[in-house]
């Protein structure tokens, strides 16, 4: 069995017990409510973003760019989470939410155009980063709070969009500072 194959069941296997959480709290607990189609989702985000870690951590020979990478996954993948579970703005349900799918496009038409290089990682960052504050921005401007439900507040939810806005930012500094 080659390194490979032994790192991808490693990852199968951390998505398994991740899944085991849910699964167990239902067990539980009223409040936590998962679908199948929920758990396919967090598998395949949980799944893409080990395979993702996987393909390019094995060319970096930096263990800065290793752990830009690992930031800037784990920043893509709680975005998605808190996205997906509860909505960054209101709910889950608001359509103003899917504004933020422009991150993850961005994420890897940028990650394609730099061919994993980490001046152009970093630069992706950086953007990501202000991306992330300027769908909140057009988000308050289309859907001003009495159209939609701003939930926890506007300021709560720019102050969510800067928690992942420095995420990728302290990612992109990291990726600027590595030498692959």
């Amino acid at each position: 069995m080659t390194k490979t194959v032994k790192r991808m069941l490693g990852w199968l296997a951390f998505t398994a017990l991740v899944l085991l959480i849910p699964l167990i709290a239902m067990q539980f607990t009223d409040e936590v409510k998962w679908r199948a189609s929920d758990f396919l989702l967090m598998g395949a985000a949980l799944l893409g973003i080990g395979t993702a870690y996987e393909l390019i951590a094995t060319n970096a020979t930096s263990i800065r760019y290793r752990i830009a990478l690992i930031i800037g996954l784990l920043g893509a993948f709680l975005l998605f989470w808190v996205n997906a579970a509860v909505g960054i703005i209101g709910s889950e349900n608001q359509e103003v939410n899917r504004l933020f799918a422009a991150i993850f496009i961005i994420g890897l038409v940028g990650t394609y155009i730099s061919r994993f290089r980490s001046k152009g990682m970093a630069i992706t960052m950086y953007v990501l980063a202000l991306v992330q504050l300027l769908v909140t921005v057009i988000a308050l401007i289309v859907w001003p709070p009495p159209i939609i439900s701003w939930t926890p507040s506007v300021l709560g939810v720019f102050l969510i969009s800067g928690f992942f806005a420095l995420i990728f930012c302290l990612s992109g500094i990291l990726f600027a500072r590595s030498s692959t």
